[in-house]
């Protein structure tokens, strides 16, 4: 059971988790940029339409790859664990705002 949960699987969870959130103001700016809007204009779109975070969120989480990658190249595994459970946390808020938005 120890072997299961451990430093690695918990850190890899919290990239996994993180990484998302924090690319999310940068994929914002680069649509910004790319489409000749403000920044706050397309924050406030997202902040409001609960659909667009949802859509927002999703292109984020493609960094993801890079680091699931990156620690399987590595042969971390429970990293690489951990990135696929990061991952699979905002699958409950995805389901929500797809069926019941």
């Amino acid at each position: 059971m120890k072997e299961n949960f451990n430093k690695q699987l918990l850190l890899g969870t919290l990239i996994g988790i993180l990484t998302p959130i924090l690319f999310l103001p940068v994929l914002i700016l680069f649509l910004s940029l790319s489409k000749g809007i403000d920044f706050e204009v397309i924050w406030s779109q997202i902040s409001s339409n609960n659909m667009n975070t949802s859509k927002y969120l999703s292109l984020a989480m493609i960094v993801n790859l890079l680091w699931f990658y990156y620690f399987l190249n590595k042969e971390q595994y429970h990293l690489t664990r951990g990135i696929i459970l990061g991952m699979i946390c905002f699958a409950p808020y995805m389901v929500y705002i797809y069926f019941f938005q």
